[in-house]
């Protein structure tokens, strides 16, 4: 198991990031990989912080998920010759630090700037590709968040993290029964842990609905998705139909929604499929703010049912619900209205 060994969740300490990595393992160097919008805001302080802990830095700029730029950013980070990696930001600059890391084998420190899935604290990286999907890379050695720049991003990500988490849910349901088919492994404890980071906002949604969301909540729930995933060394806890139908519409509609807003709508349909009280997930996900139709987040029928269509083809050898039903137009279609997405 490949598992963060610090993680620090705190209010307004960007500046304490320096020390962070200099208890992590004393870098001469960082090579910190960020958007262009996220360094204007964080520079600073987080330079200040380094020179105040005697840490070089490099910074590099994440500007998509294309193999191309990743394999950019990898050459020039090579060329930096640094302890250790750090992807801040979103989901992209995160993603891009885990596989410059893995491919260089320099560890790498996850610092997110929004909760918007649970990528922060998993060793998985979103690739966007003929065949959309999650690859394996590296566990970050450290993740750090500051609480404060979570609070200050758009409430929609944070409501698309709780989508992310709530897609849990179904990614366990599919789990076990990939191992009731085919005798995988299936793994209780991360399976518990995941379900657990589902629950805490199934079972807070009311409040949150009335008093806002709980950044520090969420934020910890995520990275103990996150941990999930390190600990079955796969993405089943934490992804299953749900996200395979969140990966499809990556391919046939990319650009519309937000990962864990597509995962979140993809659950109250697989929920359906398994017999599961789907309007419960409905329910929810109204009451965190997140979206539960397709024209919510600009998506046209025909590309939900295609989606609800392909999704299993882009995994075959993954076993879920999305297995036990031979998915014509028609099912889909009336999968998709039974269940109000479109």
């Amino acid at each position: 198991m490949e598992l963060p060994r610090l993680i620090m969740v705190g209010e307004n300490n960007i500046e304490k990031f320096g020390e962070f990595l200099f208890s992590l393992n004393k870098p001469r160097k960082v090579s910190l990989i960020s958007g262009i919008h996220v360094k204007k805001i964080l520079k600073n302080k987080i330079e200040k912080s380094l020179k105040l802990n005697k840490i070089k830095f490099v910074w590099h700029t994440s500007k998509n998920n294309q193999i191309n730029t990743l394999n950019q950013i990898q050459k020039d980070v090579k060329k930096d010759h640094s302890d250790i990696v750090a992807g801040i930001g979103g989901g992209r600059s995160v993603d891009t630090a885990k596989m410059v890391s893995f491919n260089l084998d320099i560890p790498f420190v996850s610092v997110p700037t929004a909760a918007s899935h649970d990528g922060m604290a998993s060793p998985f990286v979103s690739v966007k590709s003929d065949m959309p999907h999650s690859i394996v890379a590296s566990a970050p050695l450290g993740v750090f968040v500051d609480i404060d720049i979570i609070k200050k991003a758009p409430k929609k990500l944070l409501a698309s993290g709780c989508g992310d988490l709530i897609a849990n849910i179904i990614a366990v349901k599919d789990w076990q029964l990939g191992h009731k088919k085919t005798g995988e492994y299936y793994g209780m404890y991360s399976a518990d842990l995941a379900m657990m980071s589902a629950k805490i906002v199934m079972d807070n949604s009311s409040m949150y609905s009335r008093k806002g969301l709980d950044a520090r909540v969420i934020v910890e729930a995520l990275i103990s998705a996150g941990v999930a995933s390190c600990i079955a060394g796969s993405s089943r806890p934490c992804s299953g139909a749900e996200h395979l139908f969140s990966h499809a519409l990556d391919k046939i509609a990319p650009g519309k929604g937000l990962h864990g807003e597509k995962c979140g709508i993809g659950s109250i349909m697989m929920s359906k499929l398994h017999g599961q009280d789907w309007k419960k997930i409905v329910r929810t996900l109204k009451e965190v703010g997140a979206p539960t139709t397709a024209r919510q987040i600009g998506l046209k029928k025909n590309e939900v049912v295609d989606a609800l269509m392909i999704a299993q083809e882009l995994r075959p050898e993954r076993y879920t619900i999305l297995k036990e039903i031979k998915m014509t137009k028609q099912k889909a279609t009336n999968l998709a209205r039974s269940t109000n997405v479109i």
